[in-house]
């Protein structure tokens, strides 16, 4: 049996993206939207896999809300370079799948790794 968990939250922050060319070059904000996917195969004897609870309080210690983003990360901050920062941080405590980071109802990046 294998299950796949959800968890969302949001983030608000400024940012521009270096080396494009269009408004997106300068500051300007966004509520992003972050799911992150867990795959499990097994459950605890109280029948979860993951605590919702500890994973949404990780991601507020991990989310940069009301923060430029140029200044907290040293690469440029868009959707994909986020889903995969994210991704990454995650992966070093919960056995995420993928994440995905949506900065607006429309648009969104997902990262996820391939396995052989």
């Amino acid at each position: 049996m294998s299950w796949e968990l959800i968890v969302k939250d949001k983030f608000s922050c400024a940012h521009f993206l270096k080396g494009y060319k269009g408004k997106c070059e300068r500051m300007h904000g966004h509520t992003f939207q972050i799911e992150v996917f867990f795959s499990v195969n097994k459950l605890d004897k109280s029948g979860i896999s993951v605590d919702f609870t500890e994973i949404k309080d990780y991601l507020n210690g991990i989310l940069p809300d009301h923060q430029v983003l140029n200044e907290v990360f040293d690469f440029s901050p868009s959707a994909e370079n986020l889903s995969k920062y994210f991704y990454l941080k995650i992966k070093e405590k919960y056995p995420v799948s993928k994440v995905i980071i949506w900065e607006s109802d429309n648009a969104g990046a997902v990262y996820f790794e391939e396995h052989a």
